[in-house]
């Protein structure tokens, strides 16, 4: 069974630090940056989930809820990668990178 630990955790301290950040900090910008992130992650879990189905947008639901968004869309993935027999570590090194690269531009 494929480990997605790296991404639990990836997604975990991104989403903390959104929700340790002042409103000013996330309407300058860290807030879209996460949301950009877990519409990303969301993506990815329904292409696992349902390849070849059009993915449904995760909806913008205001800069207080974007870190439980980073949150249940990076467990959403790392399940839906879990699950699959064919998953490859490589799924999880890249949204660990991706979760990563939001963070820095989010609070550089």
């Amino acid at each position: 069974m494929l480990d997605t630990t790296p991404l639990l955790d990836a997604a975990d301290h991104f989403a903390a630090a959104l929700r340790a950040a002042p409103q000013s900090r996330l309407q300058r910008g860290a807030a879209a940056e996460g949301l950009a992130l877990a519409r990303e992650l969301a993506r990815r879990a329904q292409h696992v989930e349902t390849p070849g189905r059009e993915p449904r947008t995760m909806p913008d639901a205001g800069v207080f809820v974007v870190a439980d968004q980073v949150q249940v869309a990076g467990r959403d993935l790392a399940e839906a990668l879990r699950t699959r027999p064919d998953a490859e570590g490589e799924a999880v090194t890249e949204a660990v990178s991706l979760i990563k690269a939001a963070h820095r531009r989010a609070f550089p």
